[in-house]
């Protein structure tokens, strides 16, 4: 019995070991023909993973941003990022679809949280308190019912209409909290209620990009764990008052662990 114990744990190790390394090698059964566009937000130029590109200018556009890795991993025939700190789907569509061409066969976008006012939701939640911080989260979960279908779409139609034979990956965002801890700062209502927010536009992101044929990558059960409040090593940001514009954003950590391989995946 305790040959067999072992000969069984034996094989098993190995099973996984194979597995490690079948996942290891994946990035080079990827499509190194591939020429790839990345769009959209400061989630995607990688605001807060530190290492900002000179060219990027006030973009921030990072070598550890998930776009980056992705190039520096499967080296496609050609890669741009045009991602920008600050950029609404408007943004993308007046400034960053005129990358894209009739040769452009992968796209990535992530875009949306500044339509819906990220920053000054978080802004007020942390200067003005539980009862303005459900109020703005409410505001905003208005506009992404009422305007975020519309906007999204148009984004995702210039997207079809310039790379038409494009693979296109629509990324999401993080929810912010991992509740029922011990946490220090905001309240455990304000944060239930950012969280809900973000859901909100994750999933009509989601109708979004399904509804034009694109692939979602949903990041949200990969930073759970890594979330703020919780427990393990945090893949955001909080609150910095020295630096705000990384505030809630996602780390170096959050970027390679949690970002690229989820899109890694979807990309194909």
């Amino acid at each position: 019995m305790r040959r067999s114990r072992l000969a069984t744990l034996a094989l098993s190790l190995a099973a996984s070991i194979g597995v490690s390394l079948s996942l290891a090698a994946a990035p080079a059964q990827a499509s190194p023909s591939d020429r790839y566009v990345a769009l959209g937000d400061s989630y995607a130029s990688g605001v807060g993973a530190d290492s900002y590109t000179s060219e990027s200018g006030n973009c921030l556009r990072s070598t550890n941003a998930y776009p980056a890795l992705y190039n520096a991993n499967i080296r496609p025939a050609s890669y741009r990022s045009v991602a920008c700190s600050g950029a609404t789907t408007a943004d993308v569509i007046n400034g960053q679809l005129s990358a894209l061409s009739s040769t452009t066969t992968l796209v990535s976008v992530t875009i949306g949280g500044n339509d819906v006012g990220f920053a000054n939701i978080m802004s007020t939640c942390v200067l003005q308190g539980e009862t303005q911080c459900v109020s703005a989260v409410n505001a905003a979960m208005n506009v992404a019912r009422t305007q975020m279908p519309g906007r999204l779409a148009n984004v995702y139609n210039g997207i079809k209409s310039r790379a038409p034979s494009a693979r296109v990956v629509v990324v999401g965002y993080p929810v912010f909290y991992q509740l029922g801890t011990v946490c220090v700062g905001l309240t455990a209502t304000s944060r239930a209620k950012i969280n809900e927010g973000i859901n909100l536009l994750d999933d009509i992101t989601r109708t979004a990009a399904t509804s034009a044929g694109f692939t979602f990558a949903d990041v949200r059960s990969i930073f759970v764990g890594h979330q703020l409040c919780s427990y393990g090593t945090k893949w955001l940001h909080a609150l910095n008052v020295l630096n705000l514009t990384i505030s809630y954003h996602p780390t170096v950590a959050g970027q390679s662990g949690g970002y690229y391989p989820v899109f890694r995946s979807a990309a194909g």
